[in-house]
């Protein structure tokens, strides 16, 4: 173990004279966590309305006022259906509302009245979110009138006594684990995951091809120093770094965030711990096959572009199709994700996510095995 602690010595060293990876061990974790928990939010909103108001009615005016004062739309009033067809058409709206002439009347003397909305579909998900929103407000809307205005214009065009309002169903409801519905609060856990494993890949990849292009290697693989040696003094100092970084992540995810931390942390490192040698060994096993860091940087981003897309922090694993879903077990960083989500939102402990824990150290040791066993000591 005294030749693999100088060797540890050496990486340091290496580490801290290169100018360009301290700051991409430290400062890029703070930049991606802080950059992407703003940007990446599926929660849309600003979307553009174009009302279609052909009733003018007290009903219909109150109808379009739900939706600008929901945060979700700005709303524009046209005249005619034609000019909202040619600000779709311009990209100038997301949606168009059209409520037809007698709205009001119609919903008051039978109990429904149709409206109609229009959505510009190439952006199907910005789409589907905002034809959402609309739908949930029209039924607000409509349950609040069937229960208060209905009732008082019928009897003002009667001449009678208002009706008993219709008794309704009344909901209750709540949401476990991310009560404000806050859409940083699902992606900090995520993100820090995933930042983890794609600096760690990377670094590893990229340094042992450095000193393969600067010949370094060959002045070490000409020493007595043994196989496991070398790799152990390799990969180490990298396992380290991984889990400070874990702790800068956490850290401004508390600061800036306020994520919830409701499972233990001492589970969070240690599963950090057992995950980190499967990136590690991956960007291992790449550089045993790539030349010159260029070729290493192009492998190792194939891998860790579809291990992105595919690990469940966009995109939940289980609305992908089932081949998706089964290619997806070899994805170490869906695993991590599912775990950073369980242990600090749920507050889940080690019997919840153990069989989580030994697929990912299968893992480990199976991706450093390879990588071990492909490598070659050259002159």
């Amino acid at each position: 173990m005294r030749i693999v602690f100088f060797l540890i010595q050496k990486e340091f060293l290496q580490i801290f004279r290169n100018k360009t990876m301290l700051p991409l061990l430290l400062v890029m974790p703070v930049f991606q966590t802080l950059l992407l928990s703003f940007a990446a939010n599926y929660e849309i909103k600003n979307l553009n309305l174009a009302v279609v108001d052909a009733d003018l009615s007290t009903s219909s005016r109150q109808l379009a006022a739900r939706f600008n004062a929901s945060g979700y739309f700005k709303t524009r009033q046209v005249a005619a259906t034609s000019e909202a067809d040619a600000l779709m058409s311009n990209d100038e709206t997301d949606l168009i509302l059209e409520i037809p002439p007698h709205f009001e009347r119609t919903l008051v003397r039978e109990g429904n009245a149709g409206v109609s909305l229009t959505a510009n579909a190439i952006n199907a998900t910005k789409a589907g979110l905002g034809m959402g929103y609309a739908q949930n407000i029209i039924r607000n809307f409509n349950r609040e009138f069937a229960e208060t205005w209905a009732p008082r214009l019928a009897s003002t065009e009667a001449g009678a006594a208002p009706p008993a309002a219709p008794r309704t169903v009344q909901i209750e409801y709540s949401n476990w684990y991310n009560p404000r519905l806050d859409y940083k609060t699902f992606m900090v856990p995520g993100i820090l995951g995933e930042i983890v494993a794609l600096i760690i890949c990377f670094l590893t990849a990229l340094n042992i091809v450095r000193e393969r292009e600067l010949g370094t290697i060959e002045q070490l693989n000409v020493t007595p120093v043994q196989k496991w040696q070398f790799i152990l003094g390799k990969l180490l100092p990298f396992w380290l770094l991984s889990l400070v970084m874990m702790t800068v992540g956490l850290t401004v995810g508390k600061l800036v965030f306020d994520i919830p931390m409701l499972g233990s942390l001492w589970l969070v490192f240690g599963y950090t711990a057992v995950f980190t040698p499967c990136m590690l060994g991956l960007g291992f096993l790449i550089s045993n096959f790539a030349d010159s860091q260029q070729q290493a940087m192009f492998t190792a981003w194939f891998f860790i572009l579809i291990f992105l897309l595919m690990c469940g922090l966009f995109t939940p694993v289980e609305s992908m199709p089932q081949w998706a879903q089964k290619v997806n077990v070899i994805n170490p960083i869906a695993y991590f994700v599912s775990f950073m989500r369980l242990v600090l939102l749920k507050g889940a402990g080690f019997q919840d996510i153990q069989q989580n824990f030994f697929t990912v150290l299968a893992y480990a040791v199976g991706v450093n095995g390879l990588a071990v066993w492909t490598y070659r000591k050259r002159v």
